[in-house]
């Protein structure tokens, strides 16, 4: 019997520029500033807490919405940061980290022919699941150099076919932030329209230099049409635990959940046990994450002074942009994986977050969620340049 032909749905889609980079950097024994994910430890209390909730029989599937005690700290936890009374029984869904709280969005919301908008650079995983619904990825290019939202391109990318529009805020890997006067901008766009939005906050408690997230939480008219995914691994330096959540209207979630079901049905019930009670316990630690990346920004920044790379200190999330354009004319990913063959650091291009990047840019992504040691040997290297 002949094998049957595989025909792929996602037939441009290859293992994603992470993967490679961290792969590479293995090979070659790069320092990985690459990949964004710490290489430190979670706190120690809440990895305290993940044993006692093993011990104390928290095993088996938590409700598929999410623990009742994380979904209700999740509730007080929006209310006190945003101001946003979220139900925890119908406004509320814990996921398999934000990734899975944006897909499940995307499914859905997005039926074939529809059309997302995308703003790029934009994270790799939002095309592809566009896609697989049958759906259409309208590309709108963000105002270089400071990633801003152009809103002329933006108005012209609205049609009549227009389901969501996909915002990343923080945003990765520029590190740009939404303000209160673009989501004003982005409600009064959308208004005419039947559009949702679909927005990844994943990176909320990272913003710098006394500046303040602005979530779509927050904004009571984009709320009613908004699914606002968070994560969990980057807050607590565990992205290995993939858990994330999504806030989003009571008719939104109950179509969020009829997917969610189907995805993952139930996300380990230990670590929402404990993530819960860590929350309770330290609701300072959201307040003070900033100050604790700002200073790991900081230290990336001043040791890249002695370097011939251009940057500007990132305004949020725990990525670096550096600008290599003095030391070569290679392109972005031809440079990264030159980077770590020859000179061992890895980085991220920028110009697979682009449908088109634009001509001549030199931009790498440095993560700065590094111990220091880390830090002062990718900067090093870099500084050789």
């Amino acid at each position: 019997m002949a094998t049957p032909p595989i025909v792929s749905r996602l037939p441009g889609v290859g293992t994603t520029i992470f993967t490679v980079m961290s792969q590479l950097a293995l090979e070659h024994r790069a320092v990985n500033t690459g990949q964004g994910f710490p290489d430190f430890e979670p706190p120690a209390r809440l990895r305290e807490l993940v044993a006692h909730h093993v011990g104390a029989h928290h095993n088996q599937y938590a409700p598929m919405a999410g623990a009742v005690p994380l979904r209700a700290a999740i509730a007080a936890k929006v209310l006190r940061h945003y101001g946003r009374l979220a139900s925890p029984d119908t406004d509320i869904t814990v996921t398999c980290g934000g990734t899975e709280a944006l897909a499940i969005a995307i499914q859905a919301l997005v039926h074939p022919g529809d059309e997302v908008v995308l703003l790029d650079p934009a994270y790799d995983s939002y095309q592809p699941i566009v896609e697989l619904c049958g759906g259409v990825a309208r590309r709108v290019p963000l105002a270089r150099p400071g990633f801003s939202i152009d809103w002329q391109r933006l108005a012209d990318a609205i049609g009549p076919r227009t389901r969501a529009v996909m915002v990343n805020t923080p945003h990765n890997p520029s590190g740009a932030c939404l303000s209160a006067d673009d989501l004003d901008r982005l409600a009064e766009c959308l208004r005419p329209t039947g559009a949702f939005v679909i927005a990844d906050e994943v990176y909320e408690h990272m913003v710098y230099d006394g500046a303040r997230h602005v979530s779509l939480n927050g904004h009571a008219e984009l709320a009613e049409r908004s699914v606002v995914a968070s994560s969990f691994g980057k807050t607590y330096h565990a992205t290995g635990w993939k858990i994330g959540y999504c806030v989003a209207p009571a008719a939104l979630t109950t179509e969020l959940r009829k997917v969610h079901q189907f995805v993952t049905f139930a996300i380990a019930t230990p670590l929402q046990h404990a993530i819960a009670d860590f929350m309770t316990e330290h609701p300072e630690w959201e307040d003070d994450l900033s100050a604790f990346y700002q200073e790991k920004r900081d230290r990336l920044v001043a040791l890249l002074g002695r370097s011939r790379l251009s940057l500007q200190p990132s305004r949020a999330t725990y990525f670096q942009l550096v600008d290599y354009s003095a030391v070569s004319n290679l392109p972005d990913t031809e440079f990264a994986l030159e980077l770590i063959r020859r000179h061992g650091v890895a980085a991220i291009p920028v110009s697979p977050f682009c449908a088109a990047p634009p001509a001549g840019e030199r931009l790498v992504r440095l993560c700065f969620a590094k111990e220091d040691a880390t830090l002062a040997a990718a900067a090093e290297r870099l500084s050789r340049l």
